[in-house]
């Protein structure tokens, strides 16, 4: 929708974007995986959102946006060294999904990690939590849920994969 003003003899012409036609913010996810002793995957890393942000006190899987001319390995590397402290081993691509915010269009690109080295740090003052499914911690952020959706495909869980928060529809 194009909104024109007229101001000062000058035509000025505006581009209203539809949530739609919003281009997507890229972002890279890291689904940080434990394995169990026999070396399938077990627990992973929720991390909360941070007082400050949009979503604040949502748990979501760690990551962040792709800065310019970054790809997505080198931006989650960058995120996770920056956020919780780690340095992660291999980034295995694993799924794309892109969320429709209120505030924000994502596409969101998930990567395994099942190694990484370093005490994991805070340091946005977020909290951490190990989980399975279903996963105990909430609020879910909604661009978690699918994940935690494949998760489930994957290990064979049926049933509920996270509890919907108090209140929510």
């Amino acid at each position: 929708m194009s909104q024109s003003e007229q101001g000062g003899g000058e035509r000025k012409s505006y581009h209203v974007m539809a949530p739609t036609d919003r281009v997507p913010v890229e972002v890279a996810v890291g689904v940080l995986v434990e394995r169990d002793a026999q070396g399938h995957e077990a627990r992973f890393l929720l991390t909360s959102r941070p007082e400050g942000k949009v979503y604040a006190g949502y748990w979501e899987f760690p990551g962040g946006k792709l800065e310019a001319g970054e790809t997505v390995e080198q931006a989650l590397r960058r995120e996770l060294q920056e956020e919780i402290g780690i340095t992660i081993g291999e980034a295995m691509p694993w799924q794309v999904e892109v969320m429709e915010y209120p505030h924000a269009k994502v596409r969101l690109h998930f990567c395994k990690v099942h190694a990484w080295q370093g005490e994991f740090e805070m340091k946005e003052g977020q909290q951490m939590a190990w989980q399975s499914l279903p996963v105990q911690v909430q609020p879910v952020l909604p661009g978690t849920i699918p994940v935690l959706q494949w998760l489930a495909a994957e290990r064979g869980h049926v049933g509920p994969t996270h509890q919907e928060a108090a209140g929510a529809a």
